[in-house]
């Protein structure tokens, strides 16, 4: 991707060829396309199996790119709305940035990667160009001013991304991954790199670099790019992420055997797309959930670990201009909000029917199940999951007319669930493999402080204790029922002077509510006297820092909210 002279950003592609896009983007209603799926009256779909003891990738998470030099920074509500993973909210667990090409640009995307830490978001880095003085140009194919680094500026180079990253630690961001060079093989706009010179850095340089390294973040998965990498022991030993971009990818080379075959304790993430296009608004339905039949092919057939998104805020991003979701984005929560990093994908029948989709994910004895109706009509779906008893299942649903909708409980019994998918939506479902509560968020800690040396897989810690900062907090609790059932979305806000290290909300369900799910956090008893215990990714509050917890509940005709709560035993201010 390049910036524009004359207005925020061009070279976003169409196919694969270079376009201007009109930015002047609102509050877009949503768009109708015309669609030729067709679907018969409340057709049947075979049973979908799902297998929790069949365990494939780890997922990382699902994110997108903020670059405030090319498109402008994210506001500090933006931010909310894009990390956090409440009601109306993205929950991206990653974001990606660029790295500046001088050290004057280095602090240019720090606030929005900072709020992201604070939210338990993993953040990488991505380069366009090294500094001016590293570079060289030479005729490529009739270019006469295509840029490469220079041979005699590997080491300098290596330094360069050192001190990116080390300028981001200071900063209270640790990078989790720095790449070598954003789309080596499509740089028209940025500084071109053979398969071969990528190797070379590879294997003489990159040792030196002090975070995790990916490469080659090919623009269309080229294999080509990466295969040289996973063909050389030492590239591939200094070498900790392969990244890869899916411009105009068609599904048949999304799988990987190569990398399957020699990829052991590498990661593999699609770090950058859009998707279908960036011409059309992204609240343009049904083609919307053109995004979600391309995030769950990136996931079961690519079996990607991490799914990036372009820019978050854009016409036909995530984000409108607006800093509301649009329909991409609405279809991009319905896996990032619950399928958190950490989850590992297992099998399921993933095309029960014609124009449906199915993935599934366990972390611990929570299972989420994210189904797709491209159908226009809607689809009776039964769900089997080996080795489950019965449990609760709370969904969200995306369509027409709803984004992320959460809807009444359901019980899953011995293993089985049939539901209707309604026409051309987007559902998730979240469920227990021991019948306890399912919890919509996992129980382990992202990885976004790397403090092992690359290549060595990040470890996972339990949840925290409070060990200090049990100043005062703030809560808003927002309640939406409906005849025996409601959704709690609770936000704590550290309102004191110093970090909480661990923390315990207790309030007082009123009678007759009872919790029959929750996400961001563990809460026990499921009535009366409750505490809601922070997870591993998000027990540490910055003061001025705020946490998104909440949950499911039916409930006997009362619908009254508690009218007090305590944090670590500190009686909070209600709003």
């Amino acid at each position: 991707m390049t910036h524009d002279q004359n207005g925020p950003v061009s070279g976003e592609r169409r196919a694969l060829s270079r376009r201007s896009v009109l930015t002047t983007i609102g509050a877009v209603p949503v768009i109708t396309a015309t669609s030729a799926v067709l679907g018969a009256t409340e057709a049947s779909a075979a049973t979908a199996t799902v297998n929790p003891s069949a365990q494939r990738q780890t997922i990382k998470g699902f994110g997108g790119m903020t670059h405030a030099a090319w498109a402008g920074d994210l506001t500090a509500a933006q931010r909310d709305t894009a990390f956090q993973t409440g009601e109306g909210k993205l929950g991206f667990s990653i974001l990606r940035i660029p790295v500046g090409e001088s050290s004057a640009d280095f602090g240019r995307d720090l606030a929005t990667a900072k709020r992201a830490v604070e939210l338990g978001v993993t953040v990488f880095a991505s380069p366009w160009n090294p500094p001016a003085s590293m570079i060289e140009t030479f005729n490529r194919s009739g270019q006469t001013n295509a840029k490469r680094l220079r041979y005699d500026q590997y080491a300098a180079y290596a330094t360069h991304l050192n001190s990116f990253s080390t300028y981001m630690k200071n900063n209270g961001v640790n990078l989790y991954a720095i790449s070598v060079q954003n789309e080596p093989d499509y740089a028209h706009d940025w500084t071109w790199w053979t398969t071969t010179e990528m190797v070379k850095f590879l294997r003489e340089n990159a040792g030196s670099i002090n975070t995790r390294v990916m490469a080659p973040e090919s623009f269309q998965y080229v294999k080509s790019m990466s295969d040289p990498i996973l063909n050389d022991a030492t590239a591939l030993a200094n070498t900790d992420i392969i990244g890869a971009h899916l411009y105009g990818t068609s599904y048949s080379n999304f799988p990987y055997p190569l990398f399957k075959q020699k990829g052991a304790g590498k990661e593999l993430w699609m770090t950058e797309v859009y998707y279908p296009n960036s011409t059309d608004s992204a609240d343009t339905w049904p083609q919307a959930l053109d995004v979600g039949e391309h995030m769950h092919r990136a996931m079961v057939e690519a079996e990607f670990q991490a799914y990036v998104w372009w820019y978050i805020r854009r016409s036909y991003g995530p984000m409108r201009e607006d800093g509301q979701l649009s329909k991409r984005g609405a279809i991009m929560a319905q896996f990032a909000r619950f399928v958190r990093p950490g989850y590992v994908r297992i099998d399921a029948t993933a095309n029960p029917a014609t124009n449906v989709y199915v993935s599934a994910y366990r972390s611990g004895d929570t299972v989420v199940i994210v189904a797709i109706n491209k159908n226009t009509s809607p689809v009776s779906q039964q769900f089997s999951v080996a080795g489950a008893g019965s449990a609760g299942v709370s969904s969200w649903v995306t369509d027409g007319s709803r984004n992320v909708a959460p809807q009444s409980a359901t019980t899953m019994s011995n293993g089985s669930l049939t539901v209707t998918l309604p026409a051309r939506s987007m559902t998730t479902y979240v469920t227990s493999l021991s019948g306890s509560s399912p919890s919509a968020t996992p129980t382990v800690t992202p990885t976004v402080t790397p403090s092992q040396s690359p290549s060595q897989s990040p470890s996972q810690s339990p949840s925290q204790s409070p060990t200090g900062g049990t100043g005062a907090a703030r809560v808003a609790y927002t309640m939406n029922t409906w005849s025996n059932g409601f959704t709690a979305s609770i936000s704590i806000t550290n309102t004191g002077s110093s970090t909480i290290n661990g923390w315990t909300l207790a309030f007082t369900l009123p009678s007759g509510q009872t919790i029959t799910s929750g996400w961001n956090a563990t809460y026990s008893p499921s009535s009366g006297q409750v505490s809601a215990r922070n997870v591993d990714y998000n027990g540490t509050l910055a003061p001025g820092a705020t946490v998104d917890i909440g949950f499911q509940a039916s409930h006997t005709g009362n619908t009254s909210k508690p009218t007090s709560f305590t944090l670590n035993g500190v009686p909070c201010t209600v709003v």
